[in-house]
């Protein structure tokens, strides 16, 4: 098993193609982290309030249940975790996924993409539901970013 993960949560596939080029540059396991019940279009409508990606984001003690429990946690000591920027910070997914695993002794890598915002309050929003990792706030990236600047920028968090 590799020692490095790669978990990500895509709506729209952006942060799918991300988390895929990051796991091959660093050949890592990849786990994709996916609702119970998959979001639609209509689902992920920000601008209509009544919208699922809306409900849960104003309601931030919700956690969508996933769909598996089969990340390999723990074999890995470094967890890359990629998300898109909902409402400035993790979509409440990325919260049920760290609460449902036992981060204990883990760097655990935060990875987002956005059109333009940057983390927010993400890491604050995380930290209580992994205690015992250590949390690192990483990088927001942008569609085209290429495996080189992903490695290098993965690199910096070797021990």
């Amino acid at each position: 098993m590799s020692k490095n993960l790669v978990a990500y949560f895509s709506a729209s596939g952006v942060t799918a193609k991300v988390a895929k080029k990051l796991a091959r540059v660093l050949n890592a396991e990849l786990y994709e982290i996916r609702p119970q019940t998959a979001y639609t279009d209509e689902d992920l409508d920000w601008r209509n309030k009544q919208s699922r990606s809306s409900v849960e984001m104003h309601d931030l003690a919700f956690r969508p249940p996933l769909a598996d429990h089969g990340a390999h946690i723990s074999s890995a000591e470094t967890v890359f975790i990629g998300f898109p920027i909902w409402w400035y910070i993790a979509p409440t997914i990325i919260n049920t996924f760290l609460e449902d695993y036992d981060f204990t002794g883990k760097k655990v890598v935060l990875f987002a993409t956005s059109g333009g915002s940057g983390f927010g309050k993400t890491v604050d929003t995380l930290k209580k539901s992994c205690p015992g990792a250590q949390l690192i706030e990483g990088r927001v990236f942008k569609r085209g970013v290429t495996e080189d600047e992903l490695l290098e920028w993965a690199n910096t968090f070797k021990d």
